[in-house]
């Protein structure tokens, strides 16, 4: 299942939604030149990614947010953008431009220290935005539950898109990865589940002060759980194939 967009529209221009999603394009072309060569590539990663052991010795803090900016490639970059510019719009109208950059830093920021401290003996570089976007994530959930969002299924050759409550869609996503990290060894790379799971957790609490300024659950009840405006309509375009009719 792919998120495709939602039915909730933003109430200003998510400039720093675009200006986060612009610096990561540009960061990732600028070493595109050098994903072939193996040796390049992860000389490039050890200097800027996270790796935990390191930084659980005391050194290279600042790659808790070089490693924001990177990724492993073309898939990993797209995945991470368009969740972000799905869900980012809304919590930036909420939050205002600056408020919104900040929390988006210290979402990350707070995901990779979960990763550290979930294996901090490894020495597998680590790198993407998902743990700052996972708290995008729990920061939505928390703001609008019942907000729809499209998601594109594909079973083989079957594609449908559907739409469903946010609070689904989230609710499967933090599921799956939280039965990732339980069964998963970040010692060995891969998935960083626990940072996905924790920038979650982070973000839906940076959330809160957010949430109850606007009423708790008062802000629920005046919504029901919906965005406070009206949601937007998407007409989907008429199939071009002939209809043949039976005689």
């Amino acid at each position: 299942m792919f998120p495709i967009r939602d039915h909730n529209p933003s109430g200003r221009t998510p400039y720093v939604v675009y200006l986060l999603m612009s610096a990561n394009i540009l960061v990732f072309l600028g070493y595109w030149g050098i994903m072939d060569d193996p040796n390049a590539i992860n000389r490039f990663f050890f200097d800027w990614a996270i790796i935990p052991a390191r930084i659980a010795d005391g050194f290279r803090y600042d790659t808790l947010l070089t490693s924001m900016f990177l990724h492993g490639g073309v898939m990993h970059l797209a995945g991470n953008m368009l969740f972000l510019w799905i869900f980012g719009d809304n919590l930036e109208g909420e939050m205002g431009h600056l408020r919104f950059l900040l929390f988006y830093l210290a979402s990350g920021l707070g995901a990779g220290l979960i990763h550290v401290v979930s294996a901090p003996g490894s020495i597998v570089p680590t790198v993407g935005a998902s743990g700052a976007i996972a708290g995008v994530m729990g920061g939505y959930l928390l703001m609008f539950p019942k907000a729809r969002v499209d998601i594109l299924l594909v079973l083989v050759v079957y594609f449908r898109v559907f739409s469903i409550p946010a609070f689904v869609m989230l609710g499967v996503w933090l599921g799956m990865q939280f039965m990732g990290s339980l069964g998963s060894d970040p010692d060995l790379g891969g998935v960083a589940y626990w940072a996905h799971t924790g920038g979650f957790a982070v973000g839906l609490v940076l959330c809160l002060p957010l949430w109850i300024r606007r009423g708790g659950p008062a802000f629920w009840n005046q919504t029901y759980g919906h965005p406070p405006h009206p949601e937007q309509q998407y007409e989907l375009s008429t199939s071009r194939i002939p209809r043949v009719r039976r005689k």
